[in-house]
């Protein structure tokens, strides 16, 4: 079988459709910080003991993690629109329900059903695929994966501002006002993708997934109250360990897999997705540090005696810088590709950790660190979406953003856990209240710079593969005889590309992709690149046979009709001894 696109479906997307999704992302972002300005008063707000208030938090964290690569599949099978305002709906139903409570069982359903509003960033990235013309994607998907981080810095202020004026509940009203306008825009603005995934959804992959990510992610959070020694914790983390091998067994086996683990096994899947965690472990560091430092009282000597709402302010260009990344991006991307774009915004990180070493002593340094740091991340998260589109085929984006989003937020967690460890054993105790120290900060500056530089590592195992996927044009190789019939065809005008996929939608290398006329003639020929891709030129409008071989697999033919504009065609090689016509 053969999947075609062509590039109709990208030009109806209005130029609001990009805006729309990015604040969209950036709303469904805020749910990660919207209660960190209140977090040492949750206790007393909600009348329970400290360790049972940190609940609030993590279930937002175990919920976003399980519903991002299943709301991904989803997406890919019945419709990335349908399944982002699905998201978006149950965020806002969860806002109001935390908005009515002081209970904190129900608030914990609450913050629940608001972290499964995360898938909606790689359905949005999704979207952007199946939709927009490749000279508006890169810049595109650099302001939506980077909303992650926009939201939460632009949150911060934002969040601090309404819990210092009025009661704290009007955070989730606010929060469902944002959602409501959210679906309201999506719905009069982003038209519903026409690609669609073959297959159908995984339930017992996804239960699998779910419960191996929960019994990982569960003693992750919770392990400095637990002790990260006591048989709760080891015993979880190895009961997770088990169910996640049980779970790549079967999807090894699986006819339509939640998650592709042979594409994910791909260098450049496997690779993007380990820095991946890198980048979100550097990310939440810093959301972990400055504003504590900020607000310290200026009696600790060291503290900068800043109230709440200054303390986001000064932390809010992270977001900001992160936005304005987005164009930057994708000028770099297109002239050097997103692996090299990853390596520079690692390298800016670094140095903003670095940097930011000595520079604790005044609010204006801390607004230096933040912006750095924010161009840093911002390059760094835009390159992830572009290096997996460019790895998976179009029916899987959104799966494998989702996967990839996963990545990203196990990242923040591990963060978390082991810089609340850090910040707890380094502090001080006075008068019965435990105060972070300068060491502390400075020793997770230091543990944000490692994980800085084995990101940078992963990023430097990345296959080269030139410019950006939606920009690169794929180098052909074809025989003597062949040349002077593409280059006359180059002159004329652009023809056919695409990639070669094995019947499991993997992209096969070194495949011979021949094109033939009407009359039966060849008209040129292409060997795929590494990533699948090939481009034909073609000699004048009309129909094609377009016939693909691989070694171990049987040959396909298909055909297409070139109407004088350059067409996507996915040719799918057949299982060997497959019979197959046109």
């Amino acid at each position: 079988m053969t999947h075609t696109t062509t590039e109709e479906p990208r030009g109806k997307a209005s130029g609001a459709v990009v805006p729309v999704l990015a604040f969209a992302g950036i709303v469904v972002a805020v749910m990660q910080t919207l209660l960190v300005p209140v977090i040492k008063d949750l206790p007393q707000l909600l009348h329970t003991a400290p360790s049972n208030a940190t609940w609030v938090l993590t279930s937002t964290l175990l919920s976003g993690a399980v519903a991002t690569p299943i709301m991904g599949r989803l997406g890919d099978l019945y419709g990335k629109r349908r399944m982002l305002i699905a998201s978006l709906a149950v965020m806002v139903i969860g806002a109001l329900v935390s908005a009515f409570t002081s209970q904190l069982l129900t608030m914990i359903v609450g913050r629940t059903l608001q972290g499964f509003a995360m898938g909606a960033i790689p359905l949005g990235i999704g979207l952007m695929r199946d939709m927009l013309p490749r000279e508006r994607l890169g810049s595109a998907m650099a302001l939506m994966s980077s909303s992650i981080g926009v939201g939460g810095g632009l949150a911060l202020p934002a969040a601090a501002l309404v819990a210092q004026h009025t009661d704290w509940h009007a955070l989730f009203y606010g929060a469902a006002g944002l959602g409501v306008l959210a679906i309201a825009l999506t719905l009069l603005v982003v038209p519903e993708s026409p690609m669609r995934a073959r297959g159908s959804f995984d339930l017992p992959g996804a239960l699998g997934l779910s419960a191996g990510l929960v019994l990982f992610l569960l003693p992750i959070t919770k392990g400095s109250d637990w002790g990260w020694t006591s048989g709760t914790t080891l015993g979880l983390f190895l009961a997770a360990v088990v169910v996640l091998v049980l779970w790549g067994l079967y999807e090894l086996r699986a006819g339509a897999p939640l998650v592709d683990l042979r594409t994910t096994a791909r260098p450049a899947v496997l690779f993007t997705n380990l820095a991946s965690i890198m980048v979100g472990v550097a990310f939440y560091v810093v959301s972990l540090v400055l504003p504590q430092l900020l607000q310290l009282p200026k009696a600790t000597g060291y503290g900068l005696g800043q109230s709440m709402v200054v303390a986001g302010l000064c932390v809010a260009p992270l977001g900001l810088t992160m936005m304005f990344t987005a164009p930057v991006y994708a000028r770099l991307s297109a002239r050097y590709g997103p692996r090299t774009t990853l390596i520079i915004g690692l390298l800016i990180i670094a140095v903003g950790y670095g940097g930011g070493l000595g520079l604790m002593e005044a609010p204006w340094e801390t607004i230096l660190t933040s912006v750095i740091l924010g161009a840093g991340i911002g390059l760094a998260y835009s390159s992830l979406p572009a290096l997996i589109v460019g790895a998976v085929p179009a029916s899987e984006t959104g799966a494998a953003n989702g996967l990839n989003t996963l990545m990203r937020s196990i990242g923040t967690s591990v963060s978390s856990a082991v810089i609340g460890m850090v910040l707890a054993n380094t502090a001080h105790t006075v008068g019965g209240l435990a105060i972070p120290t300068m060491h502390g900060f400075r020793v997770s500056f230091l543990i944000a710079t490692g994980a800085v530089a084995v990101g940078l590592v992963m990023a430097l195992c990345l296959p080269r593969t030139g410019r950006a996927p939606q920009q690169q044009h794929v180098q052909l190789r074809a025989s003597s005889e062949e040349d002077a019939v593409l280059e006359r065809a180059e002159d004329v005008l652009r023809g056919f590309r695409g990639r070669v996929l094995d019947p499991a939608g993997v992209p096969v290398a070194r495949a011979k992709v021949t094109l033939i006329d009407r009359r039966g003639r060849q008209a040129g020929s292409a060997v795929s690149a590494d990533d699948g891709a090939y481009e034909l030129a073609v000699p004048g409008q009309g129909a094609y046979v377009l016939a693909a071989r691989a070694a171990g697999y049987g040959p396909l033919a298909s055909a297409a009709t070139h109407s004088g504009e350059e067409r996507t065609v996915e040719v799918d090689l057949a299982l060997p001894g497959e019979a197959v016509s046109v």
